[in-house]
């Protein structure tokens, strides 16, 4: 589709935590995609949408090779929203539990939003038919308070889906199922839960304090909300590629440097953290294929260690050159769920995860993002995330299973994952975690 936006540039540099908490966190159906705090690369953007209820999104065609850049960014308008993990996974054949808490999936059509690059410092009100937006979003700039004060989150209960004992009888069940020859890794998750109402935006602040990343996202549709500080990117697509960017191997942070520098050559020299991820990294390859030209799909890093402030993460990336008139709906159909949520081969994997989890991901396990309007793409995982929904709020975590899991280290590295997102929440992680 042409690209019929408006870009304004800003005057001046706008905080854009300070715009969100006392603007765009207020309405009904808005969005923060957040570069994370102190981000000195990368964009952000905040914006306001309404539901797409025919999801014409999946209709999209991706970009072509050609597509023209511009200064206000990648995103100039389009969908902002998630696709939860049932509907994939029913799509590729495999059994589920429906998630009566949140809608599975939720794409906002959105034609106003800010647009902040924060390598450059600059920032544009870009808008499709609307000549006011600019106008509006420097009248709301103007008042913007100089210091912000979060309120203490109410302390809460997280109430696990699994005992950390049942979690350990599930990963033997996992390398039963290895053994038989089923699957060669599964990716097992579980669900921690609060109850209460929960206030999305001051929750979201907290999270992406506690647990800083390059794709945060905080999107509302009215009482449902995905809060997320996600380190995973799943798709992107531009200029004709596509790219994705699996994660699998987790090690905490050291205490000190010595520590520190240890724990990341433990995850990069692991036989079971390298295996694991490089059968992710040959299961997406396979997926891309499937919307890729033959011998345009390639790893373009393996086994990479990023460091964030609370986890070293194991990462590879694969890419291809899409086929043209390939739509979001067809790449999500040929790639979606990840792998390295589910484990592979990946009809297999998820059949037996549906017997082994006992209950819907829900959201968790999905992905979220932006898809423009001229077929350009960003999607991350929906990991180290929180879904508010009425009267409570979920926290979905969980590892890679493989012959070589260890079931205390993999019981260790769910509750290294869902800390975060719970003390965001008020909540302590459940004891034996």
């Amino acid at each position: 589709m042409p690209d019929s936006s408006i870009a304004v540039p800003l005057e001046d540099w706008i905080d854009p935590a300070a715009l969100f908490a006392t603007w765009i966190a207020h309405l009904p159906h808005a969005f923060w995609l957040d570069a994370g705090p102190d981000a000195a690369a990368g964009w952000s953007w905040l914006g306001i949408g309404e539901p797409d209820a025919e999801r014409t999104v999946l209709a999209t065609e991706l970009a072509r090779p050609g597509a023209p850049t511009a200064d206000a960014g990648p995103f100039r308008g389009g969908w902002v929203g998630w696709c939860g993990y049932e509907p994939g996974a029913q799509a590729a054949g495999a059994p589920i539990d429906a998630d009566e808490l949140a809608p599975p999936s939720v794409w906002l059509r959105t034609e106003r939003l800010i647009a902040f690059d924060h390598a450059t410092r600059r920032a544009w009100a870009v808008s499709r038919g609307d000549e006011r937006w600019a106008d509006q979003v420097r009248e709301r700039a103007r008042v913007l308070p100089r210091n912000r004060e979060l309120p203490e989150p109410a302390v809460r209960e997280a109430v696990g889906r699994h005992e950390p004992d049942e979690y350990a009888v599930l990963i033997e069940r996992c390398r039963d199922a290895i053994r038989d020859g089923d699957a060669y890794q599964l990716c097992l998750t579980t669900r921690f839960s609060v109850d209460g109402e929960v206030e999305p935006a001051s929750v979201y602040l907290r999270l992406r304090n506690l647990t800083p990343s390059h794709h945060g996202g905080y999107i509302r549709s009215e009482e449902i909300a995905l809060l997320s500080a996600s380190p995973e990117r799943f798709l992107e697509v531009g200029d004709g590629m596509v790219r994705t960017r699996p994660i699998k191997g987790t090690r905490p942070r050291g205490a000190d440097a010595v520590a520190d520098a240890r724990l990341a050559d433990e995850l990069v020299t692991s036989e079971k953290e390298r295996a694991e991820n490089v059968m992710i990294v040959d299961l997406m390859r396979n997926d891309l294929s499937r919307v890729c030209a033959p011998g345009s799909v390639g790893v373009t890093d393996l086994l990479v260690v990023e460091s964030y402030p609370a986890v070293h993460q194991l990462v590879s990336m694969v890419t291809g050159r899409l086929v043209d008139g390939t739509t979001v709906g067809g790449l999500l159909d040929a790639a979606f769920p990840a792998g390295s949520m589910t484990g592979a081969p990946k009809l297999s994997a998820m059949t037996i995860l549906h017997r082994l989890e006992g209950g819907p991901r829900g959201i968790f396990a999905g992905a979220f993002g932006w898809v423009g309007h001229d077929g350009a793409l960003d999607l991350a995982m929906v990991i180290r995330s929180i879904v508010v929904h009425h009267g409570g709020a979920y926290v979905g975590a969980g590892g890679g299973i493989t012959w070589r899991s260890d079931a205390a280290a993999e019981v260790a590295e769910v509750g290294i994952k869902a800390r975060g997102p719970l003390a965001a929440l008020g909540a302590a992680l459940p004891p034996g975690w």
